[in-house]
Parts: structure tokens; sequence; C-alpha cells
């Protein structure tokens, strides 16, 4: 049931009560007549409609049964009416609110604002102060924290995954999910922890339902990436996966054919050796690959002992 609406000439109470269809979920004025939006290329149906200080605005055309109505001249003066009780008991607004709808910045303006941000940073500290107030990247709306680093301000090894999941969001640190934990373990088997080594993401934000960074939302966040890594200075930098190995070392084979190899990599003015692993998440799901990620994880103590 709706609520009746008794005088069709008391035109701020018919906007009151459209808003009130709206905020229900109508999206949509059926007619006396069916109307062909298929014929009607470009234009969605209701398109140009909308409601403002109580007028309905918009072309006849694309509403004729809401155009009649809203369109025929008041009985009375125009006078403030009193709001219309609704079907849970409270009033109805005079007006529609206006929507609010996230702004997105485009790809080239974010990337050259997050490029000028990073660049002025000359500490790691100043760099997540600057992540902090960014807000180029779209994931910024969604996630409830930021997850710049966890480890070594300055360390001879950078683990880099692909992007924060549900622990780490509500953490604010990167991998300490399960997947970190057992990252923990990996790096403890060959001498390391985390005072030794530096962890982050190519993304700082947890993309919703742990959903792979597009490649839109990880070039945002490219130059903050790139600062890191000359801040940090590591000798050697592990992609971890194939959406990290593939953002970092800019290939497009899969993590299978390209884990265990060695490649030179330069991020801004710092150059170092970066190896390809396994993500630990991929190995808590696939225990089979923990005899190539204990290959690679020995060939990184080897590397480290030159």
């Amino acid at each position: 049931m709706v609520p009746a609406m008794t005088d069709v000439d008391d035109r701020p109470g018919l906007a009151a009560l459209l808003a009130w269809y709206r905020d229900m979920g109508v999206d949509c004025a059926l007619s006396d007549e069916p109307e062909n939006w298929l014929a009607r290329p470009g234009r969605p149906p209701g398109a140009g409609w909308s409601l403002s200080a109580g007028t309905a605005t918009g072309d006849v055309a694309e509403a004729p049964a809401l155009a009649a109505v809203a369109n025929r001249p008041p009985a009375v003066p125009a006078s403030p009416a009193p709001a219309r009780a609704s079907l849970i008991g409270r009033p109805l607004p005079a007006t529609a609110p206006a929507p609010r709808l996230p702004q997105a910045t485009p790809p080239d303006a974010a990337e050259t604002a997050a490029r000028t941000a990073a660049r002025a940073a000359a500490t790691i500290d100043e760099l997540g102060a600057a992540l902090a107030a960014f807000t180029g990247c779209a994931l910024k709306a969604t996630a409830k924290s930021l997850c710049f680093y966890r480890g070594a301000p300055k360390a001879r090894v950078m683990l880099i995954g692909e992007a924060p999941g549900r622990e780490e969001d509500l953490a604010g640190r990167p991998f300490v999910g399960p997947a970190g934990q057992l990252l923990d373990r990996m790096l403890a088997a060959i001498g390391l922890d985390e005072s030794m080594v530096h962890i982050t993401n190519i993304v700082y934000w947890r993309p919703p339902g742990n959903r792979t960074p597009t490649p839109q939302e990880a070039q945002a966040c490219r130059p903050f990436l790139e600062r890191q890594v000359e801040l940090v200075a590591p000798d050697v930098i592990i992609p971890l996966g194939g959406a990290a190995a593939k953002h970092v070392l800019d290939v497009t084979e899969g993590i299978m054919r390209i884990r265990g190899q060695w490649s030179e990599v330069t991020f801004g003015a710092h150059r170092s050796r970066a190896m390809p692993m396994l993500h630990p998440a991929y190995l808590l799901r696939t225990p089979a690959g923990k005899r190539q990620a204990w290959r690679d994880l020995l060939t990184l103590r080897a590397a480290l002992s030159v």
C-alpha cells in the first residue's frame, strides 16, 4: 500500500509523495499507454526528470502521466502545505534531498597528484602522511584503513604483495592475517624477521570483496610505491604473487613461469634486484606449492649472504 493522494492540485504535497516513492525504491512511472524505451536510443527511462522545490520539470514526452499532474495549475494560491504523514508515522520531506555521488578522479589527474605528493616526501613518515591525505585512489572510499607498511623503515629486503585483505583493513597494517602469519614463518625459516624486512602492497587500501586491484587503482598508487622503494633502498625486492609481479616487473607472464628468476628493476633513482615468489595466500590454498616456495627462499638466502 502507498499513501493516498486526495488533492492532485497540492503540488508541494505531490512533490513530497514522489520523494517518498523514490526513497522507497520506485524508479519509474506508469502511464496509460506503454512506452517503447528501445525506440529512444541514448535516453534511459525517465531521463530528464527531476524534482526541485516541489515542482516537476523535464521533457513532457518522457513521462506524460506525471507531466499532466505536475503541470496542472493549482486550484488555490500557492501556500506552504503541511507535510503528509507516511505509512510509518513520520512526515514526508517537502523537498527531495540532493543525491551525494562519489566524485571519481580521472586516472591521469590522480597519477599526477600522486607523483607531486610522493616527490615532496623526504622520509617514510612524510610519505605515509601524504598517502593518508591522498584522495586519487577510489579504494580509499570503501576501505576502513590505510595499510602503508610494516617492518623496518630501511631494509635490505622489501616484499611487495597485491592488496590488503579484511584483517589488514581492520588492523591498518599489511600482511597480518593468515597469509601474513605464514609469510613470517617463511622468513623465519631463513633467519629473517619483521625488523629486518619492509612489507607493503602495490595498493594501500583493501579492494571491495578482496578482488584484484584494477590497473587504474594500481597506477594511482604507483608514484607512492616508487618513492617508497627509493626511501627504503632495498637490495632485493620480492613481488609476492602474480598481480604484484606483473605490476612491479612490468611483465605479462604468469607467476609460475617467472617465480624464482632474478631481474633488475628501477624505481625512481633506485635500482635493485627482484625475484618473484608465490603469494602466501596461494600456498594456504595449495600446500603443494610450498616446495617451490622453499626453493625460492633458499635462493633469497643465498643472495643475501653475498
